[in-house]
């Protein structure tokens, strides 16, 4: 039985969503109260590979178990997971998805926020939350910057170094910078994103807001597909995924 989960998850203590060795990842913690509520192996498949100590608003991922598996009633699922895992995940709802149904393959889009704490001084409590630039940042400037990412391109400029994908082309639905108070907003859709590549977009628009990269220089960039002339790497800091659309 292939079952579609909804779930959220504070991002900040664990190396990311996939399986690895290097620490305790989202997936792991899933896969581990699926196996205690059903006494056997669960597959567990996600939307999304989050990099560490990003989080997730909405995200969704399958749990596929056995014929043999106990029928846990799909309205107490949530509650049989919730209560074995930590309180930095929480299971929000579960149904049954067709067997063809991927969690990954079958999205039509997904919406990531960065937000940036543009506030004179560091505020302790978001750390981890949002990423601290206290030098003032022109949020009509980056906006207009980013509305370069709109369109279908090989965002291989704006994709990690050494990554192995192969084919960078997306295609991007929404991509805009607004303000609220000391907060500078980046939000950005599309049908997929590579490795890293919100967080050079958003680390680009910073660079153009300071001076370092011009505005009109967004669309060149693109076309290089050449990482050293985009801008910094954004940290994992006020990331978040926060729609998928199927």
């Amino acid at each position: 039985m292939k079952i579609l989960l909804k779930i959220a998850y504070d991002g900040r203590c664990y190396c990311g969503w996939q399986v690895q060795k290097n620490g305790i990842s989202i997936q792991g913690e899933l896969c581990r109260a699926a196996e205690e509520t059903y006494h056997e192996t669960v597959k567990v498949t996600g939307c999304s590979r989050t990099d560490s100590g990003v989080s997730a608003m909405e995200y969704f991922c399958t749990l596929e178990t056995s014929e043999n598996a106990p029928r846990i009633p799909l309205d107490r699922l949530p509650t049989a997971l919730n209560v074995k895992l930590p309180g930095d995940i929480t299971v929000f709802s579960a149904e049954e998805a067709a067997e063809d149904f991927h969690p990954r393959y079958s999205v039509k889009s997904k919406t990531y926020r960065y937000v940036i704490d543009n506030g004179e001084h560091r505020d302790p409590f978001r750390n981890g939350k949002a990423w601290h630039l206290g030098k003032p940042l022109d949020e009509k400037k980056m906006d207009r910057a980013a509305k370069a990412f709109v369109g279908k391109y090989d965002f291989a400029a704006f994709m990690a170094s050494g990554s192995s994908v192969t084919d960078a082309t997306r295609t991007v639905m929404r991509a805009e910078v607004t303000r609220e108070g000391n907060d500078v907003i980046f939000t950005v859709s599309a049908d997929g994103f590579l490795y890293n590549m919100v967080r050079i977009m958003t680390g680009t628009l910073a660079d153009v807001a300071y001076g370092k990269i011009k505005e009109e220089e967004i669309t060149d960039i693109i076309a290089s597909k050449d990482r050293s002339r985009a801008g910094m790497t954004a940290p994992p800091d006020g990331l978040c995924l926060v729609k998928v659309l199927y």
